[in-house]
């Protein structure tokens, strides 16, 4: 499949930016997925999918916001009928652990009738430099309302590798690989190692779901955030998913990023150093 077109959906997000990285690194000849493409694509806009597919052989699927949202399931039904009617071969799923609703999908997947592999990854290690907690590190202090449940952060990376070795080598086909870090990770940990590496005050601290959710209501989030940010809190971090799982090392043949070597790498980029204001000079 190396020679042919394969369309990356998010390929402006965390995981599609990289995984169209590496299947351009192979050779791939790469469609970007997204709003700002050539076609576009848009998840909202149904009307916009046939022209990505077009020539299209293998899709990496990765859904906005949420699997787990209401409508997921549709679309993404409606996209596998149409991927199948264009000719495309083989189907790479972004998915997450813990969700019923994004099992749902896996089996909307599955049962295409082509060629699939499906990536039930943990939370990525990323969502504290690239996305929702990067600037209350930055500000000192991430409050969540979420207790001493372990979660094995997977690395944006790492789910990128497989899902470009899923698309382009043999043997991935008809595979669920469940992909996390190589250790669990309280949130308190995950900050404290944060700060460590940086060597900036940053603490962690519980709230209640209700305080949480007044404080996105007060940032003027739309409800529809709120409920998905809610359910993922209580539901997806009850406690299920605190487990190592080998999808990294089945498919690759090697062990995950552990989630210490993601800050200490990361925290070199200085993402985490807050910006200084050059004061004014006094005479």
């Amino acid at each position: 499949m190396k020679a042919d077109t394969i369309l990356v959906l998010g390929s402006t997000g965390k995981t599609g930016r990289r995984v169209a990285q590496r299947l351009a690194a192979r050779g791939v000849d790469v469609r970007h997925g997204s709003r700002s493409g050539t076609p576009s694509f848009d998840w909202a806009d149904r009307s916009t999918w046939a022209a990505a597919l077009e020539g299209v052989q293998g899709v990496y699927i990765s859904y906005f916001p949420d699997l787990a949202v209401e409508g997921a399931a549709d679309d993404i039904q409606a996209f596998t009928d149409l991927a199948v009617q264009c000719g495309v071969r083989r189907l790479v799923l972004l998915s997450g652990r813990g969700e019923m609703e994004a099992q749902h999908c896996e089996d909307i997947v599955r049962n295409a009738g082509v060629e699939w592999t499906l990536l039930r990854a943990s939370w990525f290690a990323q969502n504290f430099s690239e996305a929702h907690f990067l600037e209350p590190v930055l500000a000192g202090e991430l409050a969540l309302p979420v207790g001493a449940i372990g979660e094995p952060f997977v690395d944006a990376d790492d789910i990128a590798d497989v899902a470009a070795a899923a698309l382009t080598d043999e043997g991935h086909a008809g595979q669920l690989y469940e992909l996390t870090g190589p250790r669990l990770w309280t949130f308190a940990d995950a900050v404290a190692q944060i700060a460590s590496a940086t060597g900036r005050p940053i603490r962690f601290t519980r709230v209640t779901m209700d305080e949480y959710v007044a404080a996105l209501e007060a940032a003027q989030l739309p409800p529809d955030v709120i409920g998905l940010i809610r359910y993922l809190f209580t539901e997806v971090l009850d406690g299920r998913n605190a487990s190592v799982q080998d999808g990294v090392l089945r498919a690759l043949g090697r062990q995950p990023r552990d989630f210490g070597d993601y800050v200490r790498a990361t925290a070199a980029t200085g993402v985490w150093t807050p910006a200084v204001e050059e004061s004014a000079p006094s005479f």
